[in-house]
């Protein structure tokens, strides 16, 4: 932490503006500790605490308006390849609509404040329509949110966060080890459930020549699309004869769902 502070202090407001822009973006640049470090700096009068806001403010608004761009040309592929570099990317695109869905709007304001959904809310509401002056001004006010919360928390506890920091390199390499440890635990977990998850789904599954020669013989089973809402607007072809429904509301429309047939279910 001694030697971010130093460096912050020596390249100053270039370098946090590149660091938002670079985690804002997506790339594995944690912003939490620089942004409690240049609030610390800003106590102590190292920085200004008005250029800190104005500045991560900009690199938020231009990797944000990249991505809504993004979103607002190419719809649900941006998301589906952006998705892919989550821990899980099969339901990313899904959690991110359904936000959209329960917030509204209100999902840019805090979506800063969620891991995984601060990169992808931007392009979702370009892919859903949401015009750009209104993008614009929710993503500022977000953006505002999170700066003024992460600095001002290293402005106002500057003093508390110096000793745990002092505490903290007491321990040395054992807590990036112990950190490095725990971080890895936590992937390998995930993967591995994701790895099983997808092998039971393997042991049901029925090929597109396998479903084709089902229909062609006239022995047609239930098809049911349950692709969300995004990929079916910007994708509207599905399979001659699907029941579409969403994957969230099929608990709640099993009557449109003959049950003495066979059922087949895709998505993406």
């Amino acid at each position: 932490m001694s030697r971010l502070l130093e460096f912050l202090v020596a390249h100053g407001y270039l370098f946090l503006f590149l660091f938002v822009v670079a985690e804002q973006i997506g790339l594995p640049t944690p912003a939490l500790p620089v942004m409690l470090a240049a609030g610390a700096l800003a106590r102590h009068g190292e920085l200004d605490f008005s250029v800190i806001v104005a500045v991560s403010v900009a690199g938020c608004l231009l990797a944000d308006t990249i991505w809504y761009e993004a979103g607002r040309r190419r719809g649900a592929a941006v998301l589906t390849r952006l998705c892919r570099l989550s821990l899980e990317p099969d339901s990313c695109v899904r959690r991110t609509e359904g936000a959209f869905q329960r917030y509204g709007a209100l999902t840019l304001v805090v979506a800063k404040y969620v891991p995984g959904l601060n990169t992808v809310a931007p392009p979702m509401a370009g892919a859903l329509g949401m015009t750009p002056t209104r993008f614009l001004l929710l993503d500022t006010i977000g953006a505002l949110v999170w700066v003024l919360g992460l600095a001002g928390t290293g402005y106002v506890f500057s003093d508390q966060l110096e000793r745990v920091v002092g505490q903290l390199v007491g321990f040395g390499t054992m807590f990036v080890y112990a950190a490095a440890i725990l971080l890895a635990i936590y992937v390998a977990y995930k993967f591995l459930r994701r790895r099983g998850i997808l092998r039971e789904i393997a042991v049901a599954r029925i090929s597109p020549e396998e479903l084709k020669g089902l229909i062609d013989s006239g022995l047609v089973p239930v098809i049911v699309d349950l692709r969300h809402r995004l990929e079916s607007t910007s994708d509207p072809h599905t399979i001659p004869g699907a029941i579409h429904v969403p994957v969230e509301e099929l608990g709640g429309q099993r009557e449109r769902i003959p049950l003495d047939r066979e059922i087949v279910l895709f998505c993406t």
